[in-house]
């Protein structure tokens, strides 16, 4: 059995990232940018107004003065309209400013007496206008390497011209769940049998990664059918097989992988839960063996496979959001492992959540953190304590 530690620096030293690829801006949303991107324009790309109102020399504007209305700009194509004091533009919001205008009077202040207006207020240099790159400069560093693309980010991306992106790879993975105990949803359960669940969690947990699960197959504890349904799998960057990783005399899937020629690199980790964890590679699909208990599975993704596939994507940062929160409960850890304790994150609180069991889904499904108690470490109600989250 190795740390925790030893095992995430052994998986993440054996996995790289794939080769970038181009993509349409649309579809980059959720990748990784597979090069540092920088602004081609500024923003906004021309002075402008901010508001519905009149370009005017500022000098010239005082509180009860008239100013003589010359012309009309719009948002659009810039019509090189000029003013000079004591004359006025009608302008909108976004419009182009004219030539020899400072400032924006909002039309709000003023009163509007045929060909003139009279203002209702004094008038500052720059009152109302969008400073051309105010917002961003030319050449400015917009998205770095690794960076995840929202839905924002595409927004300025727009806004530069730019119609494709350079990109992290798309991961696919094939999921097994194994074991006789485990039925399909929809079929009748026998006494001793339960619905399989795993895929379900695990399809879930790889799409908010943003992989590709490209299939999810059972297999029952028979080693001709597992090795068929394992070799389907390895057609992809990534297979995870959910139970029978244990050693148990039908814990199959260590011995399978073996004899398909596979190179285990991690076996068995000292976290709670999730001990019976398997790490290796066949060929050129990597492939990760978590435990067939929920709460297990769960952890030990979100620890290992997570930062994996993320990696293999092309992110710049693998690890889990982190938060402070008061711990609620008193903790202690008197196991000889570290132990990722479930719990809720609200109002600023964290309050572990149901039976801290390796089986206990219910209590898994109410959560959105976790909490790392270290062996030995006890911790009191009222501290401030540092959470993982994952919703």
């Amino acid at each position: 059995m190795i740390s925790e530690a030893e095992a995430h620096s052994k998986i993440l030293k054996t996995i790289q990232p794939l080769p970038a690829r181009r993509t349409l801006l649309l579809s980059a949303l959720g990748c990784f940018a597979a090069e540092d991107h920088f602004a081609r324009l500024p923003l906004p790309n021309f002075d402008n107004s901010a508001m519905d109102g009149y370009a005017v020399v500022a000098s010239s504007c005082r509180k009860g003065e008239r100013l003589l209305v010359t012309g009309e700009q719009p948002a659009g194509p810039d019509r090189q309209l000029r003013i000079s004091p004591g004359e006025a533009v009608r302008i909108f919001t976004g419009a182009p400013m004219p030539a020899g205008a400072d400032a924006v009077v909002m039309q709000e202040d003023v009163i509007r007496d045929r060909e003139e207006i009279v203002l209702n207020v004094d008038v500052d240099p720059g009152e109302f206008i969008r400073k051309r790159g105010c917002d961003l400069s030319e050449g400015q560093k917009i998205l770095s390497k690794g960076e995840r693309i929202r839905a924002a980010t595409l927004a300025l991306f727009a806004s530069q011209g730019f119609s494709d992106l350079a990109v992290g790879a798309a991961v696919s993975v094939a999921i097994v769940s194994s074991g006789d105990e485990l039925m399909k949803v929809g079929e009748q359960l026998k006494s001793g049998q339960v619905y399989e669940s795993n895929s379900a969690l695990l399809q879930a947990l790889l799409k908010s990664c943003g992989a590709i699960v490209k299939s999810a197959e059972h297999s029952r504890d028979d080693r001709e059918l597992l090795i068929e349904t394992i070799e389907r799998g390895l057609k992809n960057h990534v297979l995870i097989i959910s139970g029978g990783v244990s050693v148990g005399e039908h814990d199959l899937v260590q011995s399978t992988l073996r004899s398909l020629g596979a190179k285990i690199d991690v076996w068995r980790v000292a976290i709670k839960p999730g001990k019976p964890f398997l790490f290796g590679r066949i060929g050129d699909c990597f492939v990760f063996g978590l435990p067939g208990n929920p709460v297990s599975a769960f952890v030990t993704f979100l620890q290992f496979v997570r930062p994996a596939i993320l990696k293999m994507m092309g992110a710049a940062n693998l690890d889990l959001p982190m938060g402070p929160a008061k711990l609620i409960a008193d903790l202690t850890n008197d196991s000889d492992r570290p132990h990722y304790v479930r719990g809720k994150l609200e109002d600023g609180k964290f309050t572990p959540v149901g039976r801290q069991e390796s089986h206990a889904l219910f209590g898994l499904s109410q959560s959105n953190a976790l909490l790392r108690v270290a062996v030995g470490e006890s911790l009191k109600a009222g501290e401030i304590v540092n959470l993982q989250l994952w919703d």
